[in-house]
């Protein structure tokens, strides 16, 4: 079986050329990178980093294994790329970069995909409703996606992901819960290796609601669901107060966290391991990981970018697989 993991370059503006680039240069796995080859020259001239490019389709197995040689299926973008300045006429290809890596996935050509930051934004501002790599990956694949960021110590899944917070609440059904935990459980078990994963659930409101003074969903939504999982045989604890389930006491027996809002337990993560962190998407039939950072347009092109997370990204991509 082919081992070939397929990594994306991302916005053409951001830092996703330059991680690229500066990845290449202490070359790791099979890796096949999928970008503009004008953009990642200039990009590499003004890095000032070695950059051999070998051209090929994603089928093609004629890999080249060099320090300072990327493996690049090509496409062009139809608009200028300046270093930090965003080009709405280029979002399309940034989404077909996409549609090839899925497809490669599905087809067998590559066993995992990596992906480097897009610009929601601007992806929208060229015509194409767009709410993040997880939601977009997970239509072309016809997967349910779970969202689970992880760094050393931590492994945070949510419940919902790129959703205003003002339709949180209405969005947490006993439906939701269910369909998650299965699928968080059924992942670790899977793609982790862990037998009986432990996972600890956090309320929705302050103090998991103090006993329905605060919020009655643990009471009438998270609460039930939770116990009719523990029926199926999924264990978990919850719905536990969040300000206190990020604390030794609990994450030293946990195999996972549920917060139920991207904001809940992200920043909680990110202060742990940020530039370190990884991206999972579970729940999808392909295995698809990525950066935990942003485009970070004001560091494109200085060289002050770090490829910390995108290393891990990968690492975690081959350590699913295998």
């Amino acid at each position: 079986m082919k081992r070939r993991i397929a990594v994306t370059c991302g916005e053409p503006a951001g830092i996703g050329p330059d991680l690229c680039i500066q990845l290449i240069q202490q070359q790791q796995a099979e890796l096949l990178f999928i970008g503009d080859p004008d953009v990642l020259m200039h990009r590499a001239q003004q890095l000032d980093l070695p950059l051999s490019l070998h051209l090929l389709d994603a089928a093609d197995s004629r890999m080249v294994h060099q320090s300072g040689v990327m493996n690049l299926l090509p496409v062009a973008f139809p608009g200028e790329v300046v270093a930090g300045k965003l080009n709405a006429v280029n979002s399309a290809m940034v989404l077909q970069t996409l549609d090839f890596a899925v497809k490669g996935c599905l087809s067998g050509d590559f066993v995992a995909m990596v992906t480097t930051p897009v610009h929601k934004g601007v992806i929208n501002d060229g015509g194409f409703p767009f709410s993040g790599h997880t939601e977009y990956i997970a239509v072309q694949t016809g997967g349910y996606p779970v969202m689970m960021l992880a760094c050393e110590g931590l492994r945070v899944a949510l419940m919902t992901t790129h959703l205003p917070l003002a339709e949180v609440a209405a969005a947490i059904t006993s439906e939701l819960v269910k369909k998650v935990m299965r699928i968080l459980y059924r992942e670790l078990h899977r793609r982790f290796g862990i037998d009986s994963p432990e996972i600890l659930v956090c309320g929705l409101n302050p103090h998991a609601g103090e006993t329905g003074h605060l919020g009655t969903e643990e009471l009438e939504i998270i609460a039930p669901a939770l116990e009719a999982l523990r029926q199926e045989g999924i264990s978990s604890h919850g719905p536990l107060p969040a300000d206190t389930l990020f604390t030794p006491r609990y994450l030293q027996h946990a195999d996972a966290v549920v917060a139920m809002y991207h904001d809940q337990g992200l920043p909680v993560l990110k202060h742990m391991g940020f530039g370190k962190a990884v991206n999972i998407t579970l729940g999808l039939p392909i295995v698809r990981t990525s950066v935990d950072h942003g485009t970070a347009l004001d560091l494109a092109g200085s060289g002050g970018a770090e490829i910390g997370s995108l290393v891990a990204a990968i690492d975690t991509a081959q350590a699913m697989i295998e």
